[in-house]
């Protein structure tokens, strides 16, 4: 596979003005964050499994067992991941969660809705930019946002892309919540989202891509690893992955806590997590980015304790998918998360593998 060659000389100037923007960024984040109380911690649940025997149907973007087809478009919402946005709403609910840097070393979470959300909140929403777009409609998503940088407007508008921005076109189907200040509060749900999406005549149409996914009792290859950490940028933004044999998913932990759905108190967990490396570029001095999405990668693929390394590819109008020595890697059924993160300094500075005893 071709590599895009990173300039040094770019990357070095690209650090140094994202580390000042860091510092600026996380100061401001840390005067917002509000202090609340740790949440009590959830008991892990398994992954919802019908008897495979018995049903008909599979869910396009998980692969596990469903009563029906499912046919309905995804909704691919961008949730704030600010330290005062967390806990979130609704995320517990989505079949695939994107994590990519935004600007200044905060993330944010594309989370893909399409066999679950209904009447449950979800949120905070927050804004979009043009790779985010990119990833959202690579699962045929309806975009959902609140703002945007300028660039992204521009291609929403010039393109004419499907999607509810709660500043532009789609007030009626989001509020405000008083108990969090502006703009850590804005929420929706995929009910409120899917009548919107009526009454604008949004596509019904199913058309995105799909996983290749393990046939059940199959497994895994890979050298076993049950923890591991990803570094973003920021201390702030240190995830740790815990493997729990039970309900065989990784269970997420954010600077050591667990990561849960504020309504409901679940734990976030995956049966499959992908690391993916990218070139990322800062574009002015707010911090704003450019993420590479074509040239593909140096990867990493957790899944039942194991870690496959490989590459991920996303080639034009597909999801991003990974691969070894050139072949497609099927995934566990169940929820598939996805964390990009910088090739610089180096990919695998970002991933720390716990020793195993």
């Amino acid at each position: 596979m071709k590599l895009f060659k990173w300039n040094k000389a770019a990357s070095a100037a690209s650090l140094f003005i994202l580390s000042l923007s860091l510092v600026a960024c996380q100061n401001q984040e840390v005067a917002q964050m509000p202090v609340q109380p740790e949440p009590t911690p959830a008991p892990v649940q398994e992954e919802h499994v019908e008897e495979s025997n018995t049903s008909l149907y599979t869910a396009p973007l998980t692969g596990l067992p469903v009563d029906e087809a499912i046919t309905r478009r995804p909704l691919a919402v961008m949730i704030n991941n600010a330290p005062a946005a967390r806990p979130q709403s609704g995320l517990s609910s989505a079949d695939i969660i994107l994590e990519v840097l935004a600007e200044g070393g905060i993330t944010r979470f594309i989370a893909i809705f399409q066999s679950g959300g209904g009447a449950e909140t979800v949120g905070p929403v927050r804004s979009i930019r043009p790779y985010l777009i990119e990833l959202g409609e690579s699962y045929d998503g309806v975009l959902i946002h609140a703002g945007g940088s300028p660039e992204a407007y521009s291609i929403l508008q010039r393109q004419q892309k499907q999607h509810m921005d709660e500043i532009s076109n789609g007030g009626p189907y989001f509020w405000r919540s008083s108990d969090r200040k502006a703009p850590h509060n804005l929420y929706t749900s995929a009910d409120k989202l899917r009548e919107g999406s009526d009454i604008k005549g949004y596509s019904h149409d199913f058309k995105s891509p799909v996983y290749n996914y393990n046939e059940e009792g199959a497994t895994s290859a890979g050298e076993a690893v049950k923890q591991f950490d990803i570094h973003y940028l920021l201390d702030s933004y240190r995830v740790t992955y815990d493997y729990d044999e039970v309900s065989g998913r990784y269970m997420r932990m954010v600077n050591g806590n667990a990561d849960q759905d504020l309504d409901n108190g679940t734990q976030l967990g995956a049966a499959n997590i992908i690391v993916a490396g990218a070139d990322h570029k800062v574009l002015d001095s707010v911090g704003r980015l450019s993420v590479n999405l074509e040239q593909g990668g140096e990867a990493m693929l957790f899944q039942k304790g194991k870690m496959i390394r490989g590459q991920w590819v996303k080639k034009q109008g597909d999801i991003i998918r990974f691969v070894q020595d050139g072949s497609e890697v099927a995934l566990v059924p169940g929820k598939t998360f996805i964390s990009i993160v910088p090739n610089q300094p180096e990919f695998s500075s970002h991933v720390k593998l716990a020793v195993q005893q």
